[in-house]
């Protein structure tokens, strides 16, 4: 983006800044807007050989999962992978409801856990490009809660990147705000994220990686606050229904899902003392946490997540409209911070919203199972999705044999 600087000597107040970075933005939407978008690929099934992919290299890394469900190391799982905008992989294996006999099938919904976190994570980057945020915002701008010695000096890029120094280890401060005369629709994700800048940061600001969901829920409510909409109505609005996403959702309950809770998979977290894995979560059972909240929550299918996987192969386009320029994407898929200092195995890197691999490959799992791999340099998307997070999941080599079936 064409940045214009500031006047020499001159103090940049917040005013100043909102000046500049509409002017910025102005003048990069002049330019974005003058050649039409190139045309980009949409999501779309062919053959294995029609991508440069074999078929009998894929099919062995079905077999890879067909074995772990029947071994009982997954109860279920659904596969797909995508090169150049073609789905050439879309499997469903094993239950979404064993208990019931329900299979799994390739439109089940998953709770999609942090793999909510790259699409709060593209919400922030379009409201940037809009010139209602920016990555160098101290949080304390939008959030006088923030404004202490503690959070004061935490911006949005240190929360993007998981290096804001906050060590807060849990979804959000416990107990909830109770509602009150001031506060009546408590507890509400605004309120919550603005209670963390009491605690603020342990560690100076951009120093060094820790995975933090409290950042992310705080980004949610930042969004809300700039779109003046709920994160999950301006998410449908802005995201999902222009994608086609339409099996994509924020909560957890039946009236949020258009009475579509059915398919959702039962999520398995454990063994009973039989050995048999044993529901943990169930649909129709209370969500997690009683509000929309940012670190996690959406509800997806795989043939919804490859469409937001492909906008970002796509440099920001899908079917004719862009959602991010091409910078924002770059932006968003570099390495911000590293993840594993003083490792010996290769370097890992966090990025705005996504974990950055050192060949390039850009990358997020959530704890209720699900992994998305998106590797530009094949213009290859794969994704694992189960509901069995503490089940033995093969998804490396999995990526192995997806990397061998590559032919051209």
């Amino acid at each position: 983006m064409t940045r214009i600087p500031p006047i020499a000597g001159v103090p940049m107040t917040r005013a100043h800044r909102q000046s500049f970075r509409v002017l910025s933005w102005a003048l990069l939407a002049a330019t974005l807007a003058a050649p039409p978008a190139t045309a980009q690929p949409t999501i779309s099934r062919t053959a294995p050989a029609d991508a440069g992919m074999s078929a009998g290299v894929l099919a062995g890394g079905v077999a890879l999962y067909e074995e772990a469900v029947a071994r009982g190391d997954l109860v279920g799982a659904v596969l797909l992978v995508a090169r150049e905008g073609k789905v050439v992989l879309h499997e469903a294996l094993g239950w979404r409801d064993k208990g019931r006999d329900r299979p799994m099938e390739p439109n089940t919904m998953f709770r999609m856990a942090s793999n909510t976190k790259p699409v709060v994570a593209t919400g922030v980057a379009m409201l940037v490009e809009e010139g209602r945020l920016a990555y160098d915002d101290p949080v304390r701008d939008h959030m006088p809660s923030w404004d202490n010695y503690r959070a004061g000096f935490i911006n949005i890029g240190h929360l993007l990147s998981h290096s804001s120094g906050l060590r807060i280890p849990t979804l959000f401060l416990r107990p909830y705000m109770e509602p009150s005369a001031e506060h009546p629709d408590a507890p509400t994700l605004q309120l919550e994220a603005a209670r963390f800048g009491a605690v603020g940061a342990e560690v100076a600001p951009g120093e060094s990686y820790s995975y933090n969901n409290p950042g992310f829920n705080t980004l949610g409510a930042l969004i809300e606050m700039a779109a003046e909409a709920p994160l999950d109505a301006w998410l449908d609005r802005e995201l999902y229904t222009p994608l086609g996403m339409h099996d994509s959702y924020h909560h957890e309950v039946n009236e949020k899902l258009d009475g579509k809770l059915d398919r959702m998979s039962v999520v398995y977290y454990q063994r009973d003392d039989a050995g048999e894995w044993a529901p943990g979560w169930a649909p129709g059972d209370p969500p997690q946490v009683p509000f929309v909240r940012a670190s996690g929550g959406m509800i997806s299918t795989a043939g919804d997540y490859v469409i937001f996987c492909q906008m970002f192969l796509n440099g920001g386009v899908y079917d004719g409209r862009r959602y991010l320029s091409e910078e924002s994407v770059a932006l968003m898929t570099s390495p911000k911070i590293r993840i594993n200092p003083g490792s010996d195995g290769p370097a890992s890197h966090y990025g705005y919203g996504w974990r950055i691999g050192e060949d390039g490959v850009y990358s997020h799992s959530g704890s209720d199972g699900t992994n998305a791999f998106v590797d530009p340099n094949r213009d290859l998307i794969v994704l694992v999705f189960t509901q069995t997070p503490n089940g033995r999941n093969p998804v490396r080599r999995f990526l192995e044999i997806v990397n061998l079936a590559v032919e051209g």
